[in-house]
Protein backbone atom coordinates (compact mmCIF):
# COMPACT_ATOMS: atom_id res chain seq x y z
CA UNK A 1 0.00 0.00 0.00
CA UNK A 2 1.33 3.20 -1.04
CA UNK A 3 0.63 6.54 1.34
CA UNK A 4 -0.65 9.62 -0.22
CA UNK A 5 2.13 12.26 -0.83
CA UNK A 6 -0.11 14.86 1.17
CA UNK A 7 -3.19 14.53 3.59
CA UNK A 8 -5.77 17.78 3.84
CA UNK A 9 -6.42 18.25 7.69
CA UNK A 10 -9.57 19.75 8.48
CA UNK A 11 -9.76 21.56 11.79
CA UNK A 12 -12.55 21.15 13.80
CA UNK A 13 -11.79 22.01 17.59
CA UNK A 14 -13.31 25.63 17.50
CA UNK A 15 -16.87 23.84 16.39
CA UNK A 16 -16.63 20.10 17.31
CA UNK A 17 -14.17 20.52 19.92
CA UNK A 18 -15.34 23.35 21.84
CA UNK A 19 -19.16 22.66 21.43
CA UNK A 20 -19.60 20.59 24.39
CA UNK A 21 -17.69 22.45 27.28
CA UNK A 22 -19.94 23.65 29.96
CA UNK A 23 -17.92 27.14 30.30
CA UNK A 24 -18.85 29.26 27.90
CA UNK A 25 -15.42 30.61 26.18
CA UNK A 26 -15.23 34.08 25.03
CA UNK A 27 -16.32 35.02 21.50
CA UNK A 28 -12.98 36.59 21.59
CA UNK A 29 -10.18 33.61 22.24
CA UNK A 30 -12.39 31.24 20.07
CA UNK A 31 -11.38 34.11 17.29
CA UNK A 32 -8.10 34.05 18.91
CA UNK A 33 -8.07 29.94 18.37
CA UNK A 34 -9.33 30.18 14.79
CA UNK A 35 -7.14 32.85 13.93
CA UNK A 36 -4.01 30.60 15.04
CA UNK A 37 -5.13 27.85 13.43
CA UNK A 38 -5.47 29.55 10.45
CA UNK A 39 -1.70 30.44 10.74
CA UNK A 40 -0.55 27.62 11.55
CA UNK A 41 -1.48 26.51 7.90
CA UNK A 42 -4.39 24.67 8.06
CA UNK A 43 -6.79 24.73 4.75
CA UNK A 44 -10.23 24.72 6.60
CA UNK A 45 -10.75 25.63 10.07
CA UNK A 46 -14.19 24.64 10.76
CA UNK A 47 -15.03 27.91 13.10
CA UNK A 48 -18.86 27.57 13.94
CA UNK A 49 -22.37 26.24 14.21
CA UNK A 50 -25.34 27.70 13.29
CA UNK A 51 -27.72 25.91 15.65
CA UNK A 52 -29.93 26.85 18.50
CA UNK A 53 -28.28 28.22 21.25
CA UNK A 54 -31.08 26.77 23.52
CA UNK A 55 -28.98 23.34 22.52
CA UNK A 56 -25.72 24.14 22.05
CA UNK A 57 -25.07 27.32 23.85
CA UNK A 58 -21.30 27.70 23.15
CA UNK A 59 -22.33 27.90 19.55
CA UNK A 60 -24.20 30.99 20.35
CA UNK A 61 -21.76 33.66 19.07
CA UNK A 62 -20.99 31.60 15.73
CA UNK A 63 -22.14 34.81 14.03
CA UNK A 64 -19.62 37.29 15.78
CA UNK A 65 -17.04 34.64 15.61
CA UNK A 66 -17.07 34.57 11.70
CA UNK A 67 -17.11 38.03 11.70
CA UNK A 68 -14.46 38.99 13.71
CA UNK A 69 -11.81 35.96 12.30
CA UNK A 70 -9.21 37.22 9.61
CA UNK A 71 -9.68 35.58 6.65
CA UNK A 72 -6.78 34.07 4.48
CA UNK A 73 -7.05 33.27 0.87
CA UNK A 74 -7.11 29.70 0.12
CA UNK A 75 -8.58 28.36 3.67
CA UNK A 76 -11.93 27.71 3.97
CA UNK A 77 -13.88 28.08 7.30
CA UNK A 78 -17.08 25.76 7.16
CA UNK A 79 -19.90 25.65 9.59
CA UNK A 80 -23.04 23.50 10.63
CA UNK A 81 -25.77 24.49 9.58
CA UNK A 82 -28.67 21.95 10.50
CA UNK A 83 -31.13 24.05 9.05
CA UNK A 84 -32.31 26.96 6.78
CA UNK A 85 -32.87 29.69 9.67
CA UNK A 86 -28.75 28.98 10.10
CA UNK A 87 -27.99 29.01 6.46
CA UNK A 88 -29.26 32.34 6.18
CA UNK A 89 -27.56 33.22 9.24
CA UNK A 90 -24.38 31.72 8.30
CA UNK A 91 -24.70 33.55 4.77
CA UNK A 92 -25.09 36.97 6.36
CA UNK A 93 -21.69 36.87 8.25
CA UNK A 94 -20.00 35.52 4.83
CA UNK A 95 -19.65 31.73 5.02
CA UNK A 96 -18.52 30.12 1.96
CA UNK A 97 -19.32 25.97 3.25
CA UNK A 98 -21.43 24.77 5.34
CA UNK A 99 -21.72 21.50 6.69
CA UNK A 100 -24.71 19.24 6.86
CA UNK A 101 -24.84 15.58 8.98
CA UNK A 102 -26.42 12.42 8.79
CA UNK A 103 -26.10 9.51 11.09
CA UNK A 104 -25.74 5.72 9.73
CA UNK A 105 -27.73 4.62 13.00
CA UNK A 106 -31.17 4.95 12.84
CA UNK A 107 -31.48 4.98 17.21
CA UNK A 108 -28.67 7.83 17.39
CA UNK A 109 -30.61 9.74 14.70
CA UNK A 110 -33.99 9.63 16.70
CA UNK A 111 -31.65 10.09 20.40
CA UNK A 112 -29.49 12.70 18.63
CA UNK A 113 -31.95 15.05 16.77
CA UNK A 114 -35.65 13.43 17.02
CA UNK A 115 -36.27 12.39 13.49
CA UNK A 116 -35.33 8.86 10.99
CA UNK A 117 -32.18 8.98 9.10
CA UNK A 118 -34.47 9.97 6.06
CA UNK A 119 -36.50 12.82 7.54
CA UNK A 120 -33.05 14.26 8.82
CA UNK A 121 -31.99 14.19 4.93
CA UNK A 122 -35.26 15.33 3.52
CA UNK A 123 -34.69 18.67 5.91
CA UNK A 124 -31.52 19.40 3.97
CA UNK A 125 -32.81 19.58 0.58
CA UNK A 126 -33.67 23.30 0.79
CA UNK A 127 -30.41 24.10 2.38
CA UNK A 128 -28.77 22.26 -0.64
CA UNK A 129 -30.62 24.26 -3.16
CA UNK A 130 -30.09 27.56 -1.48
CA UNK A 131 -26.32 26.40 -1.29
CA UNK A 132 -26.37 26.10 -4.82
CA UNK A 133 -27.53 29.92 -5.87
CA UNK A 134 -25.46 31.46 -3.35
CA UNK A 135 -22.18 29.21 -4.89
CA UNK A 136 -21.81 27.94 -1.10
CA UNK A 137 -19.90 24.58 -1.06
CA UNK A 138 -21.53 22.05 1.54
CA UNK A 139 -19.71 18.78 3.34
CA UNK A 140 -21.29 15.90 4.93
CA UNK A 141 -20.93 14.14 7.54
CA UNK A 142 -21.78 10.43 8.86
CA UNK A 143 -22.04 9.66 12.23
CA UNK A 144 -21.90 6.47 13.83
CA UNK A 145 -19.87 4.88 11.19
CA UNK A 146 -18.46 1.50 12.61
CA UNK A 147 -20.69 1.84 15.96
CA UNK A 148 -23.80 3.14 18.16
CA UNK A 149 -23.65 3.34 21.30
CA UNK A 150 -27.11 1.93 21.23
CA UNK A 151 -27.51 -0.12 18.75
CA UNK A 152 -23.57 -1.45 18.55
CA UNK A 153 -22.13 -3.09 15.56
CA UNK A 154 -23.14 -0.85 11.98
CA UNK A 155 -23.49 -2.23 8.65
CA UNK A 156 -21.09 -0.42 6.21
CA UNK A 157 -23.87 -0.98 3.51
CA UNK A 158 -26.17 1.65 5.52
CA UNK A 159 -22.81 3.97 5.96
CA UNK A 160 -22.91 3.62 2.28
CA UNK A 161 -26.40 4.03 1.40
CA UNK A 162 -26.09 7.19 3.44
CA UNK A 163 -23.20 8.28 1.82
CA UNK A 164 -24.62 8.24 -1.56
CA UNK A 165 -27.82 10.10 -0.93
CA UNK A 166 -25.59 12.79 0.50
CA UNK A 167 -23.52 12.98 -2.38
CA UNK A 168 -26.04 12.48 -4.73
CA UNK A 169 -27.18 16.06 -3.00
CA UNK A 170 -24.67 17.83 -3.94
CA UNK A 171 -22.51 17.31 -1.21
CA UNK A 172 -18.80 17.42 -2.12
CA UNK A 173 -17.06 15.62 0.00
CA UNK A 174 -18.57 13.20 2.90
CA UNK A 175 -16.85 12.61 6.14
CA UNK A 176 -16.84 9.06 8.18
CA UNK A 177 -17.26 9.81 11.61
CA UNK A 178 -16.30 6.67 14.04
CA UNK A 179 -18.26 9.23 16.37
CA UNK A 180 -17.72 6.84 19.34
CA UNK A 181 -14.05 5.61 17.94
CA UNK A 182 -14.67 1.92 18.69
CA UNK A 183 -13.10 1.59 15.18
CA UNK A 184 -10.21 -0.72 14.39
CA UNK A 185 -7.76 -0.60 11.03
CA UNK A 186 -9.22 -3.39 9.48
CA UNK A 187 -13.16 -2.78 10.12
CA UNK A 188 -11.58 0.85 8.96
CA UNK A 189 -10.69 -0.78 5.66
CA UNK A 190 -14.06 -2.74 5.19
CA UNK A 191 -15.81 0.47 5.50
CA UNK A 192 -14.01 2.80 2.94
CA UNK A 193 -14.10 0.11 0.47
CA UNK A 194 -17.85 -0.81 0.98
CA UNK A 195 -18.46 3.08 0.64
CA UNK A 196 -15.80 3.50 -2.33
CA UNK A 197 -18.03 1.75 -4.26
CA UNK A 198 -21.06 4.03 -3.86
CA UNK A 199 -19.09 7.27 -3.28
CA UNK A 200 -15.40 7.94 -4.94
CA UNK A 201 -13.00 7.18 -3.03
CA UNK A 202 -11.13 11.30 -3.55
CA UNK A 203 -15.02 12.71 -1.89
CA UNK A 204 -14.25 10.65 1.37
CA UNK A 205 -12.93 12.06 4.37
CA UNK A 206 -12.37 10.45 7.77
CA UNK A 207 -13.05 11.38 11.39
CA UNK A 208 -11.78 9.51 14.14
CA UNK A 209 -12.39 9.81 17.92
CA UNK A 210 -9.66 8.12 19.87
CA UNK A 211 -11.77 6.40 22.92
CA UNK A 212 -10.25 3.27 22.39
CA UNK A 213 -6.65 4.70 21.47
CA UNK A 214 -7.37 3.72 18.00
CA UNK A 215 -7.64 6.75 16.05
CA UNK A 216 -4.09 6.96 14.95
CA UNK A 217 -3.92 3.15 13.36
CA UNK A 218 -7.60 4.07 12.03
CA UNK A 219 -5.98 7.01 9.91
CA UNK A 220 -2.67 5.20 8.45
CA UNK A 221 -5.14 2.07 7.89
CA UNK A 222 -7.25 5.05 5.98
CA UNK A 223 -4.79 6.69 3.79
CA UNK A 224 -3.88 2.91 2.89
CA UNK A 225 -7.39 2.77 1.23
CA UNK A 226 -6.19 6.06 -0.51
CA UNK A 227 -7.91 8.52 1.89
CA UNK A 228 -5.84 11.94 1.82
CA UNK A 229 -8.23 14.16 4.03
CA UNK A 230 -9.04 14.17 7.36
CA UNK A 231 -10.61 15.85 10.81
CA UNK A 232 -8.94 16.47 13.78
CA UNK A 233 -9.38 18.61 16.77
CA UNK A 234 -6.31 21.31 18.16
CA UNK A 235 -5.43 19.76 21.70
CA UNK A 236 -8.10 16.92 21.34
CA UNK A 237 -11.16 18.95 22.17
CA UNK A 238 -14.58 17.27 21.80
CA UNK A 239 -16.15 14.31 22.19
CA UNK A 240 -19.86 13.20 21.92
CA UNK A 241 -21.85 13.85 24.35
CA UNK A 242 -24.19 10.99 23.85
CA UNK A 243 -21.21 8.21 23.64
CA UNK A 244 -20.69 6.88 26.94
CA UNK A 245 -16.73 7.13 27.82
CA UNK A 246 -16.13 8.81 23.96
CA UNK A 247 -12.64 10.67 25.03
CA UNK A 248 -12.73 13.27 22.08
CA UNK A 249 -11.55 13.93 18.62
CA UNK A 250 -7.86 12.47 17.67
CA UNK A 251 -5.97 15.59 18.61
CA UNK A 252 -3.99 17.17 16.00
CA UNK A 253 -0.85 17.55 17.27
CA UNK A 254 -0.66 13.92 17.02
CA UNK A 255 -1.81 13.75 13.77
CA UNK A 256 0.44 16.12 12.24
CA UNK A 257 3.55 14.56 13.99
CA UNK A 258 2.78 10.72 13.15
CA UNK A 259 2.02 12.24 9.41
CA UNK A 260 5.30 14.11 9.39
CA UNK A 261 7.25 11.56 10.56
CA UNK A 262 6.15 8.94 7.29
CA UNK A 263 7.13 12.02 5.29
CA UNK A 264 3.31 12.75 4.28
CA UNK A 265 2.93 16.66 3.42
CA UNK A 266 0.24 18.58 5.88
CA UNK A 267 1.38 22.20 4.97
CA UNK A 268 1.08 22.65 9.22
CA UNK A 269 3.38 24.30 11.15
CA UNK A 270 3.85 21.91 13.69
CA UNK A 271 5.33 24.54 16.51
CA UNK A 272 2.48 27.04 15.91
CA UNK A 273 0.23 24.18 15.94
CA UNK A 274 1.43 23.24 19.42
CA UNK A 275 0.99 27.01 20.55
CA UNK A 276 -2.41 26.87 19.35
CA UNK A 277 -3.36 23.92 21.53
CA UNK A 278 -1.78 24.61 24.61
CA UNK A 279 -3.54 28.66 24.22
CA UNK A 280 -7.05 26.99 24.24
CA UNK A 281 -5.90 24.56 27.09
CA UNK A 282 -5.14 27.34 28.76
CA UNK A 283 -8.07 29.03 28.21
CA UNK A 284 -10.49 26.24 29.68
CA UNK A 285 -8.13 24.93 32.29
CA UNK A 286 -6.68 21.84 31.46
CA UNK A 287 -3.97 19.93 29.64
CA UNK A 288 -4.00 19.49 26.11
CA UNK A 289 -5.62 15.55 25.07
CA UNK A 290 -2.65 15.22 22.98
CA UNK A 291 0.19 12.84 23.68
CA UNK A 292 2.81 14.57 21.69
CA UNK A 293 1.55 18.07 23.26
CA UNK A 294 2.18 16.49 26.74
CA UNK A 295 5.23 14.98 25.83
CA UNK A 296 7.27 18.11 24.68
CA UNK A 297 5.84 20.26 27.07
Amino acid sequence: MVLPKSVKLVEVGPRDGLQNEKELVTTADKVELVNRLTNAGFQAVEAGSFVSPKWVPQMGDSADVLSQITRKDGVSYPSLTPNMRGFETAMSVGVKEVAIFGAASESFSQKNINCSIAESLERFAPIMEAAKENDVKVRGYVSCVIGCPYEGKIDSAKVAEVSKTLFDMGCYEISLGDTIGVGTPEEVKHLFEAVSKLVPIDQLAGHFHDTYGQALANIYAAMEMGISVFDSSVAGLGGCPYAKGASGNVSSEDVVYMLHGCGVKTGVDFEKLLDAGRFISNVIGRKPNSRVSNALA
